[in-house]
């Protein structure tokens, strides 16, 4: 293997030694193995085709109970952490440093010494009310916490910096903290210490200033007793400062990420990329991902040298769940820059038995599909979480909270993962190193493509996940948080975002808070159709930027509730006025109330359908309704032509019928670049292209039935009409023009395996594989059973 000597971000691309690159790595614990397992999990996770190694580094396990820190192994093989990067460099293994001070991991304290809570009882934050918190998270920006870290960090930074690839080392990259303001979200504890309720006055004041504070939140700044009672416990209907904290709680985790990455640098630690990891899936749902991305984005987005990673814990990837990891990835993109890559830093591996309890398990299988999909949209660095188990060792000053061990989880942990904690494999592993093998064979094009997408954009709006913090006693408050869960993002059951994707569209998402300009032409949207799911609140300011957007000629499809207010819950009407509707009556369903619509012929609907929720509308003159109530004739869609712009407006959750939301798409000009005739749902589509116009066209089946499609494009059928065979849970990643020494692959109905002597290499699949070759020996290809998984080199 070449040596590495560099590690870039350059065009959402992962440049290794100046050569954009995919890595795959694994995540091994080295302190909850002996010494004696280091080689063998290495050379598991070498086998299965990755080239990297990640890892936690806990603070909780290299600091011993009198403060001293050992990262060499001198009083405990499991806090040899240099004697571990040595064998990594060894076996010609990157490592993704994962230092924390947070780590969480099951560890207990989430990775932080017991010492630093009793030294500092100030760090804990108190929430609502002068309450506790629940978790042990901590008030990020507390002296007395920042003091601790960095004198972790002037332990442990060194030893990295010094392991630099720059240096001759195998550290690549490196992750500050962990999952920030998770804990205070899933707690419901904005941090309301005194310290930082001072602060969020100062912040409150320099953006409203003292007279508009008083006006906004009816608190007195400058009165410290009434503003930490009032922050602390406020008025029913503080509407502002709830969405006022969150902001502030972004500029807190801005100012924490800044602190860390300054504390790393001092150190020596210059020549790698920094990674923050997002938080956010759960219940085998991404719905709640994007308040992680709300969270955190100021922190990393437009940061040189800086790019987040997902965490996502999805278990099974189906038609449910697979426009979630979709939504996921364009939003996380939609928060990048021109230079920073989307990668994967826990990218869940194993069956999913997390609680060895036998209540999931997650077929092997997902991670195949879950990896293909991901790549498809450019991630360039995958890390399957937990790659091996291991076990927890005891702690060296016993605790007495029933085990006196560095987790929580018991002694065995990881049961779930490819390589259980004794070091054998379960069915994942080998699913593991096929998806890895496969995916790899394409790497030399997939490491410098970037995914094409249809003339629309998801609406990404940041503000819409500023959810986390709720008083508890606030009903108006809890009311608006659940619309807008309702609505955000996906639209209402999710069905705008599944039916675009299972409809055959790829698409992006864009950042209606800072990318979408009055031009059309001149935004990141670049001239597509917007699709926006929102309930009854949306900031002024992006209403009157879609207001615009549409007005100059932009498309429109609005999906969910016409917005009549601003953050704050005043009257805002800006779009609706522009569009020249109003909402009126919303009617949801209930035990006893079934409400139904019925749509237009040309929206290709047959029949009333139910709906779950609906707003009557009142539409202007020019106004043609495509969707009335059933009952009372009411409309509740309308298409409208307004400026020199387009909109459709769908205010009710329609059901997913694919050819009804391709209907809509078409009457904005929207329409898919490829087409199936597959006969049940579950197709994801999309494609892949690089600088030269070789493109890899991307095909998932994660539905669970059997398929043989013809894929279509706008010149008629592909693969001179051969059908693709997709097995129910599968995927294919298939060449188009892809050139060769001695000509070029038109393309074939197998994947790539690689390149070898200037030959490509395919995979037969030995199920009507098919291919084009133009230059020289052609290649016949007969239909044979026993050629599935043979190698063939194509000149």
């Amino acid at each position: 293997m070449t040596a590495v000597e560099s590690v870039r971000l350059s065009r959402r691309r992962l440049l290794v030694n100046g050569r954009p690159e995919l890595v795959f790595a694994g995540e091994v614990h080295y302190f909850r193995l002996h010494r004696r397992d280091w080689a063998d999990r290495l050379d598991r996770l070498t086998e299965a085709g990755c080239t990297a190694v990640a890892s936690y580094m806990p603070w909780l396990v290299h600091e011993r109970p009198d403060g001293d820190v050992d990262l060499r192994g001198h009083t405990s093989e499991y806090r040899d952490l240099v004697g571990f990067l040595d064998l990594a460099a060894e076996r010609d293994l990157l490592v993704i440093a994962r230092p924390g001070p947070f780590v969480m991991a099951e560890l207990k304290n989430e990775g932080i010494p017991y010492r630093v809570y009793r030294e500092h009882p100030e760090i804990l934050p108190v929430g609502w009310d002068g309450r506790p918190g629940t978790t042990r998270t901590v008030d990020y920006l507390a002296p007395g916490f920042l003091t601790e870290v960095d004198r972790w960090y002037a332990e442990i930074m060194p030893v990295l910096a010094e392991r630099q690839v720059s240096r001759g080392g195998p550290v690549a990259a490196v992750q500050l903290d962990n999952e920030i303001g998770m804990l205070s979200w899933v707690s419901n504890t904005p941090e309301l210490t005194d310290q930082t309720l001072a602060d969020f006055a100062a912040w409150s004041a320099k953006r409203w200033g003292s007279d508009g504070v008083r006006t906004r939140y009816g608190l007195d700044p400058d009165d410290v007793p009434a503003w930490r009672d009032g922050v602390r416990s406020p008025a029913r209907g503080s509407l502002a400062l709830h969405h006022d904290l969150s902001e502030y709680h972004r500029d807190r985790y801005d100012r924490y990420v800044t602190h860390l990455r300054d504390s790393a640098e001092s150190h020596g630690l210059t020549d790698v990329p920094f990674l923050i990891n997002l938080h956010g899936t759960g219940g085998g749902r991404g719905r709640t991902y994007p308040i992680g991305i709300s969270q955190l984005y100021p922190s990393y987005r437009g940061k040189p040298r800086l790019t987040s990673g997902s965490d996502h814990y999805l278990g099974d990837l189906t038609v449910e769940n697979v426009a979630d990891l979709y939504v996921m990835n364009a939003f996380m993109a939609a928060a990048h820059d021109e230079d920073q890559p989307l990668t994967s830093l826990e990218f869940e591996s194993g069956l999913g038995d997390y609680g060895e309890d036998l209540s999931r398990q997650v077929p092997p299988e997902a991670l195949d599909l879950k990896t293909r999909l991901c790549v498809a949209q450019a991630n360039r660095l995958v890390n399957y979480y937990l790659f091996a188990g291991g076990h927890n060792p005891p702690l060296e000053e016993a605790v007495g909270d029933g085990n006196d061990r560095i987790a929580f989880t018991g002694e065995r942990h990881g049961f779930t993962a490819p390589i259980g904690p004794e070091g054998v494999p379960n069915p994942s592993y080998p699913v593991l190193r096929d998806t890895v093998t496969a995916v790899r064979g394409a790497g030399h094009l997939l490491a410098d493509m970037d995914e094409e997408y249809d003339d629309l954009a998801l609406a990404f709006v940041p503000d819409h996940y500023l959810t986390e913090y709720c008083h508890p006693g606030d009903d108006a408050r809890r009311k608006v948080v659940a619309e807008l869960e309702r609505f955000r993002g996906m639209g209402s059951r999710d069905v705008v975002a599944r039916a675009m994707l299972l409809g055959g569209f790829s698409f992006p998402a864009v950042d209606l808070q800072a990318d979408l300009d009055a031009d059309p032409a001149g935004s990141k949207a670049a001239g597509r159709a917007i699709v926006l799911t929102s309930g009854s609140t949306l900031a002024a300011s992006v209403q009157q930027r879609l207001a615009d957007f549409v007005l100059a000629g932009g498309r429109l499809l609005l999906a969910g509730l016409l917005p009549t207010r601003d953050t704050d819950g005043s009257a805002c009407t800006i779009l609706g006025d522009a569009l020249g509707v109003t909402g009126g009556e919303i009617v949801n369903g209930n035990e006893r109330v079934f409400p139904s619509v019925r749509a237009e012929d040309w929206t290709t609907a047959h029949a009333e359908v139910r709906v779950g929720v609906m707003q009557h509308l009142v539409p202007g003159e020019d106004a043609e309704v495509f969707v009335r109530d059933v009952t009372t004739g009411n409309p509740v869609a309308v298409e409208v032509r307004a400026g020199r712009g387009h909109a459709l407006v769908l205010a009710c959750d329609y059901i997913c019928d694919l050819d009804f939301w391709r209907a809509l798409l078409a009457r904005l000009g929207v329409r898919p670049r490829y087409t199936h005739d597959a006969a049940a749902p579950g197709i994801v589509v999309t494609s892949t292209v690089d600088g030269h116009g070789q493109r890899l066209l991307h095909l998932i089946n994660v539905g669970p039935v059997d398929q043989a499609v013809v894929v279509s494009d706008a010149s008629g059928p592909l693969f001179d009409g051969a059908p693709v065979h997709l097995p129910a849970r599968s995927g294919r990643m298939l060449p188009l023009n892809v050139r060769t020494e001695d000509g070029v692959l038109a393309w074939s109905t197998c994947e790539l395996a690689g390149v070898r002597d200037g030959a490509l290499l395919v995979r037969r699949t030995g199920v009507g594989d098919a291919i084009r070759f133009h230059g020289r020996d052609p290649h016949a290809w007969p239909d044979a059973r026993e050629a599935a998984g043979q190698v063939v080199a194509v000149p």
